[in-house]
């Protein structure tokens, strides 16, 4: 403030010096009284001066404040937002679309990263069919399609991705990424018997066949279904058990009497790694167990054996889906019946189809923590034992290293 004033009276006091110097000789008679009320004038003027940067001073200060709460809300969320060396990254090249199935989760992302959604409009008509009619230039930019293709409505969000894959295409986008946050059809990744289709193979060649370049996805149900897609179409599968790991870690579990299950025997590799991350990141080394499930068919069960001693323990049973709960409940009271004092349960995907929701609620379970793939039936939201994380922040730093060609596996080495 006071360089302010002192630099106003410094240009005011060399401009009065060169104006009397300027003054010709007969104007020096002038009198004193003439020459004060000109003094007089300048320093009124000074004074407006030093007024006016004064006020643009306290306006620029204010608005400095304003600016800088913005900017300490936006900076925990956009942090990633900046190269190696600090400067910040121009997304000026990406644009971010959301088909239908999860719009609360792309508004998000694209919260994230700091730009709106692009324009488009989905219909669907009389027949049944869908419209799309895209209202901004994608010419030469890259896009990012968020759309999984997740209940209710499988067919209507997967056809709905395809179409809008194959729009992005036909308007000449430069670059492609389908991100699929819940893959549908991925269960169907193999043939358990004769005359049956391999449907994950068949979504992905779908997929590379209108013109997509990159997929992300999150806990594929079967890592393998990344080689349904040809070399030329990369497909990136993340790790949602990382932003559920920090809630565990608060419900002041200890090494000694925390166990990590699996549900099934195919899951014990999950559950490992959920185990390992656990005890890395936050110090809880926390013990290993099985369930061996036998199926009479399809969501029906037959037996289960536990594998393991959870006696006195509190368990976390892991798993990458919750359809119908028939296999979550009847683990989580093979684990009560063998002594275990509390039951949690995560699983990436939330579906809670039929009455997954009551069986929940009537279970021995104390919490189900699911992420955001998948939105939450009224039924689901209603439930006191469920709670949904946010994935949305670690899809949208999965896109900014994507998008500036970075590594997107040292998002789960951190």
């Amino acid at each position: 403030m006071n360089r302010i004033f002192q630099a106003s009276s410094s240009f005011l006091s060399r401009g009065i010096r060169s104006f009397t110097s300027q003054v010709p000789r007969r104007l020096k008679t002038m009198s004193m009284k003439s020459i004060g009320k000109s003094r007089m004038a300048l320093g009124m003027a000074g004074l407006c001066v030093g007024a006016s940067a004064l006020t643009y001073h306290q306006t620029y200060a204010q608005q400095q404040t304003e600016s800088d709460e913005e900017k300490s809300e936006s900076e925990s969320i956009q942090v990633f937002l900046s190269s190696e060396d600090g400067s910040p990254m121009d997304l000026s090249s990406m644009k971010v679309f959301s088909g239908t199935a999860n719009l609360p989760l792309s508004t998000e992302i694209a919260k994230h990263l700091g730009v709106d959604l692009g324009k488009l409009q989905i219909k669907t008509y009389a027949d049944g069919e869908i419209g799309i009619n895209v209202h901004e230039n994608v010419r030469g930019k890259d896009i990012y399609i968020i759309q999984p293709t997740c209940p209710p409505g499988v067919n209507d969000n997967l056809m709905e991705l395809i179409l809008l894959v194959s729009t992005m295409r036909r308007a000449s986008a430069r670059k492609i990424t389908a991100v699929i946050p819940y893959f549908g059809y991925a269960r169907q990744d193999r043939k358990m018997q004769s005359r049956v289709p391999i449907s994950a193979a068949d979504v992905c060649r779908l997929l590379e066949a209108m013109g997509v370049d990159r997929v992300v996805a999150v806990d594929l149900h079967c890592g393998q279904i990344q080689g349904f897609f040809g070399p030329r179409t990369p497909c990136d599968n993340l790790e949602g058990s990382v932003v559920a790991l920090p809630h565990f870690a608060g419900l002041d579990l200890k090494s000694e009497n925390t166990i990590v299950a699996s549900p099934d025997a195919g899951g014990v590799h999950r559950a490992k790694h959920f185990r390992d991350r656990l005890k890395k990141h936050h110090g809880v080394d926390a013990g290993l167990a099985m369930i061996i499930k036998q199926r009479l068919r399809a969501n029906a069960i037959e037996r289960m054996d536990l594998v393991g001693n959870v006696e006195g323990c509190d368990v976390i049973l892991v798993d990458d889906m919750i359809d119908t709960a028939g296999t979550l409940t009847k683990a989580a009271s093979e684990l009560h019946a063998r002594g275990a004092r509390r039951v949690y349960a995560y699983a990436t995907h939330g579906l809670f189809n039929g009455p997954a929701v009551s069986r929940i609620q009537s279970s021995d379970i104390d919490q189900v923590v699911v992420c955001d793939t998948v939105p939450l039936s009224t039924n689901a939201k209603q439930c006191d034992k469920i709670k949904q994380i946010s994935i949305g922040k670690l899809l949208s730093e999965a896109i900014v290293r994507i998008h500036f060609k970075q590594s997107v596996s040292a998002l789960f080495s951190k």
